[in-house]
């Protein structure tokens, strides 16, 4: 597990995070079989930027608003095979990738707050695991109203 000694490099760490699942979501959209999950992607890689931006800001400006909020888990992905990723795949495929991503990003930052040296890395890192489970929610509800309504 990486260490970190200031809040830049944990926000550095989140802002790298971030372009990671942007260039995923860009990329499994340029990959798209269609003009449909080409849009679901695109949309995807651009929340995902829409993050990376807030961190730069919190970055620049030095100040950010610490997340201590209870996010509802409905534990979709715990029981759903894993799909990798691939240009012929399903809305529901795609939709399981990113319930997954999301779920291991809220991992990550939830052990990285239990290992954090002081309060305020602690609650940086929190605030992030806050915001990684909110975007599987996200997906998980979208799931629900898509997919179980289908079947």
């Amino acid at each position: 597990m990486k260490d970190f000694t200031s809040i830049d490099n944990i926000l550095d760490f989140a802002i790298d995070n971030e372009q990671n699942a942007v260039d995923f979501y860009t990329k499994l959209a340029a990959n798209s079989r269609n003009e449909e999950m080409e849009a679901v992607f695109t949309q995807f890689a651009k929340e995902e930027m829409g993050h990376k931006a807030r961190l730069l800001k919190i970055k620049t400006e030095g100040t950010f608003n610490v997340k201590t909020e209870q996010v509802l888990d409905l534990k979709m992905s715990d029981y759903l095979t894993d799909v990798e990723p691939r240009p012929d795949m399903t809305y529901e495929e795609a939709l399981i990738i990113a319930m997954k991503r999301e779920k291991n990003a809220f991992k990550l930052y939830t052990k990285l707050s239990e290992k954090a040296p002081n309060a305020d890395l602690k609650k940086i890192f929190q605030s992030l695991a806050i915001e990684e489970s909110k975007h599987k929610l996200r997906f998980e509800i979208e799931y629900d109203d898509v997919v179980m309504r289908e079947n």
